[in-house]
């Protein structure tokens, strides 16, 4: 049974293990705890994952998995069953709406660098739900970080569970508690950065998009200073993006009249059926710290970036695998924690500002730009589609390869 004690302000808590002691917790079982959790135990860590929800949330924005990412997949087991159940995407296109010009870029051509030369497409609740189920007695669902200390030996974690408070005592806490991380704004750490003046809403459908478009990609950015939109294909959907002023009324995006106007643009066809229907804010900020002694934190609670490039889950992953290999160097090797972990969070900022800031605000710029402003972007663009060696190096950096060799080049 479970031990049980008293809390500071004197209520109950009962801890939430045998002993009340693992070696490391992570906070949020979403794609990003998912993977660190795994990547810890498979690394014979004695690993705690703990999520506020009832299951895993079945979460319908990020859908895009990059070759590298599907790499550190593959080395954790993850990869097989998730292809299964996603659908491969090796093309990409920038579309120009008022034009009709393509320029696609094609990730076969990178067959020569890793053995996953596509895109991934395929709803991030479903790495989510495999990594937990294969964690099986390692995760609590309903259990909320609401406090944690930590001090020279350890972090004391403190869990809002639905009858009591648990108490957990962890060598290393890791914040996978997304972007109204709790674990963060404990910490005090400053989130500087911006939120987009308007909403984003998805809308997803079974409408066949490619009975409308001369040979649609699965994954597609279409520029428009008025009304530029993203069409994204998951295996059983289409997923259609677009924006909207930030005082429009939720309930006007999410009514049967927008609905109808946007696919009324999109194909000339009002009576579409949508499968969902989501809003959501968007923010490019970046925590002035990820590295907290014992706390580390990871994913969007330690970045947050608009969707435009599919960076956003991919960093997260990549977050978590850097800090579950430097993690296992500490628990497992005897290497220094404090040379190997602030090593952590000086990598994947740097990277985070260097690279997925900058180029998620970029590909945001160039699909919104005037018709004015967009031509020399497109024309550029179109001279590195043409160009081998050019148009390998754009396809390396978009992947994330580059980011990662970055990353590790810092010191």
């Amino acid at each position: 049974m479970a031990a049980q004690g008293k809390a500071a302000n004197g209520g109950s808590f009962r801890r939430a293990v045998p002993g009340g002691d693992v070696e490391v917790l992570v906070a949020g079982a979403g794609p990003v705890g998912a993977v660190a959790a795994t990547a810890l135990a498979q690394a014979g860590v004695d690993v705690l994952l703990v999520e506020a929800a009832a299951a895993c949330p079945e979460d319908l924005r990020a859908s895009t998995f990059h070759p590298p990412t599907l790499e550190m997949l593959d080395r954790l087991g993850l990869l097989a069953p998730l292809v299964a159940q996603g659908l491969k995407a090796p093309v990409y296109q920038y579309r120009v709406r008022s034009t009709g010009e393509v320029l696609a870029f094609d990730l076969g051509e990178l067959a020569d660098l890793t053995p996953f030369p596509f895109r991934l497409q395929c709803e991030q609740w479903k790495l989510s739900r495999l990594a937990t189920e294969r964690l099986g007695e390692r995760v609590r669902f309903q259990r909320r970080v609401v406090h944690f200390a930590q001090d020279r030996d350890g972090v004391t974690v403190h869990l809002e569970a639905p009858t009591a408070i648990e108490e957990v005592r962890a060598r290393y806490l890791v914040a996978a508690d997304g972007a109204n991380s709790l674990i963060r704004k404990w910490l005090g750490v400053a989130f500087e950065g911006f939120t987009y003046p308007e909403k984003f809403l998805t809308l997803s459908t079974d409408c066949p998009l490619e009975a409308h478009f001369h040979d649609l990609a699965y994954v597609n950015y279409v520029s428009d200073p008025e009304w530029w939109h993203v069409m994204l294909r998951t295996p059983s959907l289409w997923r259609v993006l677009v924006t909207a002023p930030n005082d429009t009324p939720d309930e006007v995006l999410l009514s049967d009249a927008t609905t109808a106007t946007v696919f009324r643009r999109l194909i000339g066809d009002p009576s579409v059926v949508t499968r969902h229907r989501t809003i959501y804010r968007v923010h490019q900020r970046v925590a002035a710290r990820f590295d907290h002694g014992r706390v580390h934190l990871v994913g969007d609670a330690a970045h947050l970036n608009n969707p435009l490039g599919g960076l956003g889950m991919n960093s997260g992953i990549h977050d978590a695998m850097n800090l579950a290999d430097k993690l296992v160097r500490v628990l497992r090797d005897g290497a220094d924690p404090d040379e190997l972990l602030p090593r952590f969070g000086r990598q994947r900022r740097a990277v985070t500002l260097s690279f997925i800031q900058e180029q998620t605000q970029r590909n945001k710029a160039m699909m919104e730009a005037s018709e004015a402003a967009r031509r020399p972007v497109f024309a550029e663009l179109a001279r590195v589609v043409k160009d081998r060696d050019r148009r390998r190096a754009w396809m390396r950096r978009q992947a994330m390869f580059t980011s990662l060799e970055e990353a590790a080049a810092v010191p």
